[in-house]
């Protein structure tokens, strides 16, 4: 069943248009301006070949983008990972050490099931920006921009397409 799903997932340029990517993006460079993490977002409509023979799980998907996005190679180690497999209706939220650490697993947890709820109801775009603004109220509250002190976007804030 799970080969049926990915053989016939949705295109993710489909399913997040420009006009869409653009809000995305818009609503990560906003994020950004209230605390000094950085915010990554990516989606994958289904999985390669060898990942799906292998059985390799969202998560999995999620760690592997995390570090072939370098999302983990930021200044504070606080970079954030917000990755969605379409063919699976499966989010993960991946966080650098300097945030993991403080941010107890209920809390990204909370983040996926605030995601989830939107997407179900097949609101991508909503699910997005729901875990954007949820990964923006932790990241201010454990890593806060200073008052009026600009800090580097290290990462890009448009959302990438994986596959």
């Amino acid at each position: 069943m799970r080969w049926l799903r990915h053989i016939f997932a949705p295109s993710a340029q489909r399913t997040f248009p420009a006009a869409c990517m653009d809000a995305i993006a818009a609503a990560v460079t906003a994020s950004e301006r209230s605390h000094t993490g950085q915010i990554m977002v990516a989606v994958e409509a289904d999985l390669p070949l060898e990942a799906l023979w292998r059985g390799h799980s969202a998560r999995q998907r999620a760690e592997h983008a995390f570090a072939q996005l370098r999302t983990w190679d930021t200044e504070a180690n606080n970079g954030v990972l917000i990755y969605l497999l379409l063919a699976d209706h499966a989010i993960e939220v991946v966080a650098d050490r300097g945030l993991r650490s403080r941010v107890p697993e209920a809390r990204w947890a909370e983040v996926c099931r605030r995601m989830q709820q939107f997407l179900r109801e097949g609101q991508h775009e909503a699910a997005v920006l729901a875990g954007i603004e949820a990964v923006t109220e932790l990241l201010a509250e454990h890593f806060p921009a200073s008052d009026g002190a600009q800090h580097e976007d290290e990462l890009p804030d448009r959302p990438r397409i994986l596959g």
